[in-house]
C-alpha cells in the first residue's frame, strides 16, 4: 500500500498561513486534497502536520474533510513523512507539498503508475523538472525513506525528505518520470504557492476553471494562461525558483 503524506503546516515562513487561504469557498489544503483524491491510484492519504498549538486547525480541517491526520516533528519533516507512513502500515510513501493546490490528479497517476518499488529507490518527476511547477509528486519504498531518515544528517535532508536519495544517484537507484510531451513547462509555468503573487494567481485559476461537477486539468489551466496573458502574469517574478536548484547543480 502507498501512503501519499501531504506535509502542512500553518507557519510557513514566506506566506503564512497560506494552506488555510480561501480557494472556491474553501480552504486552499482542502480543495489540494479534493484534487488528489480525484486520483485513481488507490492510496492512504495522510496529512502531516506538526505538533504545535497553531497547527490543530489542520487537525480540524483534515477532520471535516475525512482525511487522517498525524502529528509530528515540527521541523524534522523527514522523521514526520516517515512516522506518518509507519501509522499506516505503508509499503512505499509517496511525497506531494501541501502547496501544490492546483496539481493534476492525472499527474499523480502517472508517476505512482510508473513506480516499482523492485527496481526503484526513488520516482518522481523532478529531477530534471518538466511538468508545470506545483505538480510534484515522488514515491520511494518504506525501506528507501527509512534509510534515508537514519543516515541523513544535513539540515537540508531533514528539511526535504527526499533530496539525501536524489542527490546519490550512484547509490540509489533513481527513475525520473517526463511529460510526455517533450517540452520542460517547469520554469515557465508556476502552479505553486510561496507567495503573495502565487496566492493571487491560484485564485485567479480557481475563480475561471472551477466547478463543483468536475476538476479542472493541466490542460485546461494552460489554455486559460494562453487566453489570458494577465493571469498568467501575476507570478511571473518567481517562476523557475526551485530550492533544490543548488542541489542538484551542485
Amino acid at each position: 500500500m502507498i501512503a501519499v503524506v501531504v506535509q502542512a503546516r500553518t507557519g510557513s515562513t514566506r506566506l503564512p498561513g497560506k494552506i488555510l487561504r480561501p480557494l472556491a469557498g474553501r480552504p486552499l489544503l482542502a480543495r489540494q486534497l479534493e484534487r488528489m483524491r480525484a486520483a485513481r491510484t488507490p492510496v492512504e492519504l495522510v496529512v502531516a502536520t506538526t505538533t504545535a498549538p497553531a497547527d490543530d486547525a489542520v487537525v480540524d480541517l483534515c477532520r471535516a474533510e475525512d482525511v487522517r491526520c498525524f502529528r509530528g516533528h515540527p521541523t524534522d519533516l523527514l522523521d514526520r513523512h516517515v512516522m506518518a507512513a509507519r501509522a499506516v502500515g505503508a509499503d512505499a510513501v509517496a511525497k506531494i507539498p501541501s502547496d501544490c493546490p492546483l496539481i493534476d490528479p492525472r499527474v499523480i497517476d502517472r508517476v505512482l503508475g510508473d513506480f516499482d518499488a523492485a527496481r526503484h529507490d526513488y520516482c518522481g518527476n523532478l529531477h530534471p523538472g518538466s511538468w508545470p511547477d506545483g505538480n510534484d509528486v515522488e514515491v520511494m519504498p518504506m525501506a528507501a525513506v527509512e534509510l534515508a531518515w537514519r543516515e541523513a544528517r544535513e539540515p537540508h535532508e531533514r528539511e526535504h525528505t527526499t533530496s539525501f536519495l536524489w542527490t546519490r544517484p550512484e547509490r540509489f537507484r533513481l527513475h525520473n518520470v517526463a511529460w510526455e510531451r517533450g517540452v520542460d513547462l517547469s520554469r515557465t509555468h508556476r502552479f505553486t504557492i510561496d507567495y503573495e503573487d502565487d496566492y493571487r494567481f491560484i485564485a485567479a485559476v480557481y475563480d475561471e476553471l472551477y466547478a463543483d461537477d468536475r476538476v479542472f486539468s493541466v490542460d485546461d489551466i494552460l489554455a486559460l494562461l494562453a487566453a489570458r496573458p494577465d493571469i498568467y502574469a501575476l507570478n511571473a517574478a518567481h517562476r523557475g525558483a526551485f530550492w533544490h536548484n543548488e542541489l542538484t547543480h551542485a
